[in-house]
């Protein structure tokens, strides 16, 4: 099973956006050195109190650079908000910077009202409805250079590596981005860990409208990741702990609250109690938004959810606070799957 991270890099109480980034890179020379295949950067802002991961394109960049092998990417840039022809010439630089190891996950999303006029500010021209299977298939026509002879791009020329192109993904929680990915015979990843019950019907949806790719880099057969929140410990019962920060994460989410990542301690206190260890077997319209488990448990955790959906990879994320806890969550992720060195 091909495993990676994605990571929206946390900034803990009293901490800055440079510590952040500095434990992101941590993070992933730790996935490098354990074998995971890709580490992806989210997108998100107006959060600086609590997640420093606003610009992929920018943080993949220095990733890079702090890495050797392992491929770098986004997890997702938010395609709503800019011209496709941007995000493919920046993507292509990225390339030409990392030959070979740069991929780009396009997604969508919407935030607060005032950051999403921000974002739009000084935009002259907004598409009209909803143009989102189009924007990602004008950005890929860019990545992969073929627009038609007679499209007004085709004679746009981008930065390019020797060895290729970055990858594109598309990235979503619903079957709607999967029919997307399916038409255009682009790889897809599923965000389990929005709207994990979801998940049988989005990538049955995937492989049953699945198209091959007109792309020369693109698919010939169908390709899923699977998006997981993991928290890994010695037992089930410590990984419990662990994945209370997760849990009182999103009840803060749900009620409008935004801060730091809360502490374990804080977690449990909010909790009331640590949360119940993950049951090994889980019904597919019945997982919740995160898991735990010591290696074992977590091992067949994985191997199910990914058996029950059909996906390729996973792909974890996780909410854990504590820099150290969350690469020996991972360490022992990669120990669970067999990945680890």
């Amino acid at each position: 099973m091909d495993l990676s991270i994605v990571d929206i890099a946390p900034v803990r109480s009293g901490e800055t956006a440079t510590d952040a980034y500095e434990d992101s890179v941590a993070l992933a020379r730790a996935a490098e050195r354990l074998g995971y295949s890709r580490y992806w950067v989210a997108e998100h802002h107006g959060l600086a109190d609590s997640i420093a991961s606003t610009t992929p394109e920018v943080l993949i960049a220095h990733l890079a650079a702090k890495t050797d092998d392992i491929r770098v990417g986004s997890g997702t840039v938010l395609l709503n908000h800019y011209s496709p022809f941007k995000v493919a010439e920046t993507f292509a630089a990225l390339d030409a910077l990392a030959p070979g190891r740069i991929d780009l996950g396009l997604g969508r999303a919407t935030g607060m009202p005032a950051v999403d006029r921000a974002l739009a500010s000084g935009v002259p021209h907004q598409r009209g409805g909803d143009d989102h299977a189009a924007k990602i298939e004008e950005t890929a026509r860019h990545v992969y250079g073929a627009f038609p002879d007679d499209h007004p791009y085709s004679d746009i020329r981008i930065p390019r590596s020797p060895d290729g192109v970055p990858e594109v993904w598309v990235l979503g929680s619903s079957p709607s981005s999967a029919a997307i990915a399916a038409e255009l015979g682009l790889p897809y990843a599923f965000a389990a860990f929005i709207r994990p019950t979801v998940a049988r019907t989005a990538l049955e949806t995937y492989r049953e409208e699945f198209q091959p790719s007109e792309f020369d880099e693109g698919l010939a057969e169908p390709h899923t990741m699977l998006a997981v929140n993991v928290a890994c410990a010695e037992t089930d019962h410590e990984a419990a702990r662990l994945r209370a920060s997760s849990e009182a994460a999103y009840q803060r989410m749900a009620r409008g609250a935004f801060g730091p990542p809360p502490t374990v301690e804080e977690a449990v206190d909010e909790l009331g109690g640590v949360p119940e260890p993950t049951p090994e077997t889980l019904e597919p319209g019945e997982w919740p938004r995160a898991v735990s488990g010591s290696p074992e448990t977590v091992g067949t955790l994985l191997e199910t959810m990914t058996d029950d959906v059909g996906a390729d990879e996973v792909i974890v994320q996780n909410l854990i606070e504590d820099p150290d806890d969350r690469i020996r969550s991972h360490e022992l992720i990669a120990e669970a799957v067999g990945v680890a060195d």
